[in-house]
């Protein structure tokens, strides 16, 4: 049953407000998330959205919605035909190297809601479709195998990031001599000698970053769709551009709300990304004080490493992390965070070990506990049970928190009260392994267990018992970060075509009873004897 939408509120960019979630066409509900250009391997700065949004739509689940979420996929863009020059082989292969890169950190930090990941290339023709219907009602124009939106036929550009047009920024080169605004932006851009290109009406070129998400989005959600995710800094030009010339080409509003999460920082650096890996800045009417004050931690700048950082800290523990902050806020980043989480982390796992000796049950398998899979099947009546009183209590705390714009941070507070509960119900009822799992204290504990799991479920933690990386195991977790070093090496070697090396590396771990297994989201490694 879905739940009442009014319960629920939802900031939107667009209006400044927070609004009550109302979707086009209840229960089914429509997200699009801008994902990454995959030039490089993923940086942490790159799963913020996809934690927060895969947290979204796991609630909105929760609360009886059918959700479709779609993250798509930039695979041609100038960063990847640069790289591709940089590294002498092809943008596809490029892509196709970091897509797997970043779908298996994806995988690492429990993000599995997407429903679609299209990528631009596979949507070549709806993007050229896209734009002929742009150039047919007048709201774009070619020039030299050049095609722009002009900016001046929408009256409404700029409603989003609240800019008008004397400030519009354009893009420079020589496309701006073309342009009839310093304002339009790029539909579709001739190729260059040695460019990758596809055919059009107006000769061999590539899309423009803006219209592909537009025809993407469109193309899988229909001309207005509930709900589009970014980050802070690609409200303008990005989301300015899309929001332009999808509604000007369906002559409908292509998003009822816009959700924005803040930016990562460090001090004395600044957010993880540089400039989105584009050339906008953060609307200065909404970035706040905390990223204006903090550097900016971007890739070229050496940062990143998300591979070697998920197997110092584990997926879990960085998921905890970005999830102890409401997302619209700024996350500053840390390892000292990092391992402050891990230690809060450490005390769930203590209490989940301790409820296993006594009652029998595992924390992290669904069938031991069997809790609620919805907000209407979680709801009960705890009687004149104390324990299940303060459960109770505690459920309608987090519940609150998340139907006031999805504060997860507020939400995770309220985990630490269930923490300190339980520890103490335990402690006060001499409960310890051996006890009677028919007696009414274990029936209560298991009872508030199986509504606290429900509840963790909604975030995506503790989903799987702890795994070794993170202090859990200091001897598994060096043997675990010693193979992936040499995968590491390995990879680097085959990307030098030196294959003798990556094979004997392969070969001697083999030797040694590990076995590589070589899959399109990465390499993992299983022991055989």
């Amino acid at each position: 049953m879905t739940h009442p939408a009014s319960q629920l509120r939802v900031y939107n960019t667009l209006s400044k407000t927070k609004e009550p979630f109302q979707p086009i066409a209840p229960p089914a509900v429509g997200i699009y998330l801008c994902g990454p250009t995959v030039y490089a391997e993923s940086h942490i700065g790159h799963m913020v959205g996809p934690v927060i949004f895969d947290t979204v739509k796991r609630y909105l689940r929760y609360c009886g919605y059918d959700v479709t979420w779609v993250v798509n996929i930039t695979d041609v863009d100038d960063k990847l035909i640069n790289k591709s020059k940089e590294r002498g082989i092809p943008v596809s292969q490029i892509a196709t190297e970091m897509t797997a890169d970043y779908l298996a950190n994806l995988r690492e930090l429990g993000v599995n809601q997407i429903d679609y990941m299209p990528r631009a290339t596979d949507h070549m023709t709806h993007i050229i479709e896209f734009i002929e219907q742009l150039i047919e009602k007048d709201h774009a124009y070619e020039v030299d195998g050049d095609v722009f939106f002009d900016v001046v036929k929408d009256p409404n550009y700029g409603q989003l990031s609240n800019r008008n047009l004397d400030d519009q920024q354009g893009e420079g080169g020589g496309a701006a001599a073309k342009k009839r605004s310093a304002g339009d932006f790029a539909l579709w851009k001739s190729a260059k000698p040695g460019e990758i290109s596809w055919d059009s009406p107006w000769g061999a070129g590539r899309p423009g970053w803006h219209i592909e998400c537009s025809a993407m989005s469109h193309q899988i959600l229909g001309d207005t769709f509930d709900i589009h995710g970014g980050g802070l800094d690609l409200l303008f030009p990005h989301h300015e551009n899309e929001l332009a010339q999808s509604g000007c080409c369906h002559d409908a509003p292509m998003v009822k709300y816009w959700m924005h999460n803040g930016l990562m920082r460090a001090p004395a650096k600044g957010k993880v990304g540089g400039k989105s890996d584009r050339e906008s800045e953060t609307a200065d009417d909404i970035a706040d004080a905390d990223q204006a004050a903090a550097g900016k931690i971007s890739r070229s700048k050496g940062d990143g490493g998300l591979s070697s950082l998920i197997r110092r800290h584990t997926g879990t523990r960085i998921r905890f992390f970005l999830l102890r902050t409401h997302y619209r806020s700024t996350i500053v980043y840390s390892e000292e965070g990092l391992e402050e989480a891990g230690t809060a982390l450490d005390g769930f796992y203590r209490l989940f070990d301790r409820c296993e000796e006594i009652s029998g049950r595992s924390f992290y398998d669904d069938s031991d506990l069997n809790p609620a899979r919805t907000r209407s099947e979680g709801d009960f009546d705890p009687g004149d049970d104390q324990l299940l009183q303060q459960a109770q209590q505690l459920r309608e705390k987090f519940l609150t928190a998340m139907d006031d714009d999805f504060n997860s941070g507020l939400a995770i507070s309220t985990l630490f009260d269930w923490l300190r509960l339980l520890n103490r119900f335990i402690d006060e009822n001499a409960l310890a392994a051996g006890a009677d799992v028919d007696s009414p204290s274990v029936v209560s504990l298991v009872s508030a267990l199986r509504t606290l799991k429900e509840l963790t479920n909604v975030l995506g933690l503790f989903v799987k018992p702890p795994i070794a990386g993170g202090g859990d195991d200091d001897s598994q977790a060096l043997l675990d970060k010693t193979i992936h070093l040499l995968i590491d090496l390995r990879k680097e070697a085959r990307e030098r075509k030196d294959y003798a090396t990556g094979d004997a590396i392969r070969d001697r771990l083999g030797e040694l009873g590990v076995s590589l297994l070589d899959k399109k989201e990465g390499t993992s490694w299983e022991l055989t004897s």
